[in-house]
């Protein structure tokens, strides 16, 4: 197949490529291409010329600045938006015009917010947070696609445990100064799915022209924050006795913290119906996988 990928340079992107090794892939660039299958766009200098999608198969939009890169006030809010929603409009409106047949688009497990004890699923309607609505932006952002026939899928990501995975790199120096532990009451869900699985199942999605719509890609087994928090102590071998107060974790990453101090039990209905086989079933395994040699 020929893939088109946006985003192809950030965490996900790299791993994704990898796994497509044999396709005919092609990387949508924002600066002068260096190699045979780069192409240069810029989707907030106006559309995309629909020709440049002429023959494609698949496009997937991996666009959005990390939503823990930097504490939040107004302005990277707004960024947080900008970066996902407009990539995604140009695409989608592109994908129409060019008539290709699949658009696959990043979403986030923000879609859900806090649900406490709830199990959701994909159809489960999205939180009236300020992730909530920036999920519900982005997702409605592929709308022209789907409105031209495209199989559109959306995939609501939850943290992401990898080598080198911005979460792990940041709580890792942590742990392994003993200063590691639950957040809060440590008893809210905190959606995971390990790199390698992501990566499975995202090109399960690409190869799979029966998917279509919010895909939930986290792992099958639940996880709370306390749960998180002794299988990345057992990783690192440390212990992790220290709850950290909620005021603490909200001094040291702001308005983000939420991310951190709440979740909700989020079924990857989708995944287990086409039946999906999971490399790490646990959050334990997905660090075990994650840090193998710390």
């Amino acid at each position: 197949m020929r893939i088109v990928i946006a985003g192809s340079s950030g965490y996900l992107g790299k791993s994704l490529m990898e796994a497509l090794e044999g396709h005919d892939l092609v990387r949508l660039v924002r600066h002068r291409p260096d190699e045979e299958n780069e192409m240069l766009w810029d989707p907030y200098d106006g559309p995309l010329d629909p020709q440049m999608l002429d023959g494609v198969d698949v496009v997937v939009n991996l666009c959005g600045v990390g939503v823990g890169e930097r504490r939040w006030n107004d302005a990277f809010k707004k960024r947080l938006k900008a970066t996902r929603v407009i990539p995604t409009e140009v695409l989608a409106t592109a994908v129409a015009e060019a008539k290709v047949p699949v658009l696959v688009n990043a979403s986030a497990a923000g879609w859900y917010g806090d649900r406490a004890e709830v199990e959701v699923d994909e159809s489960t309607p999205a939180a009236t947070d300020f992730l909530g609505k920036l999920c519900l932006a982005w997702e409605s952002a592929t709308a022209p696609a789907e409105a031209a026939g495209a199989r559109v899928v959306r995939l609501r990501t939850g943290h992401v445990l990898g080598p080198e995975s911005v979460l792990l790199s940041r709580f890792v120096p942590a742990w392994k100064c003993f200063l590691g532990g639950r957040f809060g009451s440590g008893r809210q869900y905190m959606p995971w799915i390990s790199l390698r699985d992501w990566v499975g199942a995202a090109v399960a999605v690409i190869e799979n022209d029966t998917i279509s719509g919010p895909v939930n890609m986290v792992g099958p087994t639940p996880a709370r924050n306390r749960d998180f928090a002794r299988a990345l102590a057992a990783a690192v071998h440390r212990p992790a006795p220290w709850p950290i107060p909620g005021w603490a974790v909200k001094l040291v990453a702001g308005e983000v913290a939420v991310e951190l101090l709440r979740g909700a039990k989020i079924k990857p209905g989708v995944l287990q119906a086409n039946g999906f086989q999971y490399q790490d079933e646990t959050v334990f395994e997905a660090l075990r996988y994650a840090l193998p040699e710390r």
